[in-house]
C-alpha cells in the first residue's frame, strides 16, 4: 500500500511563501514523476510543477518565476516551494507521484488527500 503525505499549506499574505511537503510511503520500488497539482471549486484540477526521477522540471506559466519544485530521492519527497504567492493562488494543492509498488507491478498514479493554500491580507 503506498501513500502520499503532504503537509506545509496554511494561510499566508500576498507576497509571502509558503512550502509544501508530500512524502510517500509504503510499497515503493521505484517513484518516477512526482508533482504538484491544484484544483479549484468548480474546475478542472491543473498541474502546477512536476519533477522526474532525474530532475527535470516543468511548470505552470502562471507559476514560472514564483514556484520552485524540488525533490529529495532518498526521502521519497517532493516539495513546493511558493514564493511571491498572490490571492489567485488560494485552492487545494495536491501531491501527485508515478510510483511503481514492486516488480511485475504496472506503475500507477498515486494522489495526496490535499492541503489548502490560502493567500489573504
Amino acid at each position: 500500500q503506498v501513500q502520499l503525505v503532504e503537509s506545509g499549506g496554511g494561510l499566508v499574505q500576498p507576497g509571502g511563501s509558503l512550502r509544501l511537503s508530500c512524502a510517500a510511503s509504503g510499497s515503493i520500488f521505484i517513484i518516477y514523476t512526482m508533482g504538484w497539482y491544484r484544483q479549484a471549486p468548480g474546475k478542472q484540477r491543473e498541474l502546477v510543477a512536476a519533477i522526474t526521477s532525474s530532475g527535470s522540471t516543468n511548470y505552470a506559466d502562471s507559476v514560472k518565476g514564483r514556484f520552485t519544485i524540488s525533490r529529495d530521492n532518498a526521502k521519497n519527497t517532493v516539495y513546493l516551494q511558493m514564493n511571491s504567492l498572490k490571492p489567485e493562488d488560494t485552492t487545494v494543492y495536491y501531491c501527485n507521484a508515478d510510483i511503481r509498488a514492486s516488480i511485475g507491478i504496472a506503475r500507477r498514479g498515486y494522489w495526496g488527500q490535499g492541503t489548502q493554500v490560502t493567500v489573504s491580507s
